[in-house]
């Protein structure tokens, strides 16, 4: 291999390809405006819809309590609360969503209470609707702070002093720092888009380089010149990989600006996610470990791109692999999924794994390096298949 050569290539490739539009909107339009999209979109709609649903009064039937004013009365006049003449089809109407709930109030309930008699309240809901859900949430709030009221006046009616219904406090005190926090709740999902982008970002230039270059007629050409065929297919494969690393990068970079800019309006203005942060050392370091799956992409898509005869037909070659990089990826991110020795050997998956164990602070050093290891030799077997696929005429010319 001549390192002259390469360079060579490797800067006609990039010449080219920034002067494709395709492969522009893939490395750098569509990092940068769709996260900045994408998170807006989630903040307005957490913020509109989280406010209206908590600003209005849930509508609510009651079946029962005609002997029962006193609660009858309090409901009414719960602010959070609208109250809707009963009907038959109340069962059905919080199903078919046109209530939120359905509460239950035994016979004699007043009397029972007072005699201190326990008594029982139903609340039917739907679980599935968000709405139903704040409305039982509602009502459990009014029933508690009904409850405390009733035993308070129980105790002053004995001469008991009402501090009994809370003989103590708990305070409770979140100790994880919040490097911790942030990556407990992204520590999943930053992998998993990196890993996304890095595949895209490879795709459209690989399909331009090999298959793009048959269809244009170019790639006689370029096999004309005095430069050896290893040497094309290294300049290919590392305009590639650069715009596979440079979308990681575009991405990863806009996820952090647009997450700082706009985590107040999705988590709400409770302040809840003013100290969640994730820790740039860990991300540089995942970024580092993204590397050789960059790579491995590349050349993967490179040698099977060789095989199609036009870029359309290299898209349908090429487009199936996304469900071969989306799987294990999301795999990564469910709950209890860990990374072993059985796992670290898994393409994708471990990278995702390790990358999650990177944000959270954690640093298994030997896990770490068989991750490595073991994706840069996918990586090197990738590479190999893509320069011995440019070596076959029967690929490159395929009729």
């Amino acid at each position: 291999m001549n390192l002259r050569n390469v360079l060579i290539v490797f800067r006609k490739e990039v010449r080219d390809m920034l002067r494709d539009k395709r492969t522009l909107r893939s490395m750098v339009i569509i990092p940068v405006i769709a996260f900045p999209l994408l998170f807006s979109l989630i903040g307005w709609a957490a913020q509109k819809f989280s406010s209206e649903a908590g600003q209005e009064a849930s509508s609510v039937m009651v079946r029962g309590g005609g002997d029962s004013p006193n609660i009858l009365d309090a409901l009414r006049k719960s602010p959070a609360i609208r109250i809707v003449p009963y009907q038959s089809d109340a069962r059905q109407q919080v199903y078919d969503k046109t209530i939120r709930a359905l509460v239950e109030i035994p016979d004699g309930f007043d009397a029972s209470v007072t005699a201190g008699n326990p008594q029982k309240v139903s609340v039917d809901y739907y679980e599935a609707d968000m709405k139903s859900e704040l409305a039982k949430e509602k009502l459990q709030k009014f029933f508690d702070d009904y409850r405390v009221r009733i035993a308070a006046q129980a105790l002053a009616a004995r001469g008991l002093p009402t501090s009994l219904l809370e003989p103590f406090t708990v305070e409770a005190q979140n100790i994880a720092p919040p490097s911790k926090v942030g990556a407990a709740m992204f520590g999943g999902l930053i992998p998993y888009i990196i890993i996304i982008f890095c595949f895209t970002g490879a795709m459209y230039p690989a399909m331009d380089l090999t298959a793009g270059e048959k269809e244009r007629g170019t790639m006689e050409t370029i096999l004309s010149s005095p430069v050896s065929r290893t040497d094309l297919v290294i300049g290919k494969f590392l305009t590639v990989v650069m715009a596979s690393v440079v979308t990681a990068l575009m991405s990863i970079l806009s996820l952090g600006v647009t997450f700082g800019l706009s985590k107040g309006k999705m988590f709400g203005a409770s302040g809840s996610a003013t100290g969640i942060s994730i820790d740039p050392a860990a991300v540089v370091a995942v970024l580092v470990l993204l590397v050789p799956i960059a790579v491995l992409f590349a050349s993967v898509l490179l040698a099977v791109a060789l095989f199609a005869k036009s870029y359309r037909e290299a898209q349908t070659y090429v487009s199936p692999m996304i469900f071969l990089v989306i799987a294990p990826a999301i795999i990564g991110t469910l709950p209890g999924v860990e990374l072993d020795w059985k796992t670290a050997l898994v393409p994708i998956l471990n990278t995702c794994l390790v990358s999650k164990e990177i944000l959270a602070g954690n640093h298994p050093w030997g896990l770490m390096a068989a991750v490595f290891g073991m994706t840069c030799l996918y990586a090197a077997v990738g590479i190999f298949a893509a320069v011995t696929m440019f070596n076959r005429e029967d690929v490159l010319f395929r009729t």
